[in-house]
């Protein structure tokens, strides 16, 4: 389960998204929508076929925490959708130790 209290919080410390179990490291966010405007836009590709979803700040707002670490529920006029939050991992490339302080 997430620790995050909504999906707007876990959306901006996102790198990458899995939406119904595709792989997407194409998403805007957009923190200034509301209502009905798209707050939320992803974009993947599912073997050939270009997938684009829009969800707007109303349907952010309401994504419910799923099953799965870091998974929420959201729906659009298709659907419910589940999204996976993802952070890149990220390493120091820097070979030389730290010298020691003290």
């Amino acid at each position: 389960m997430s620790d995050t209290p909504n999906l707007l919080g876990a959306l901006q410390g996102a790198d990458m998204l899995l939406i119904d179990g595709l792989h997407a490291w194409q998403f805007e966010l957009d923190e200034q929508a509301s209502g009905e405007q798209a707050q939320l836009t992803i974009e993947c590709m599912d073997g050939r076929t270009r997938r684009v979803w829009s969800f707007t700040a109303a349907a952010v707002a309401a994504a419910r925490v799923g099953a799965a670490a870091d998974s929420w529920h959201i729906d659009d006029g298709a659907g419910t959708h589940e999204l996976v939050c993802l952070g890149a991992i990220s390493a120091d490339n820097d070979d030389e130790e730290e010298p020691d302080e003290g």
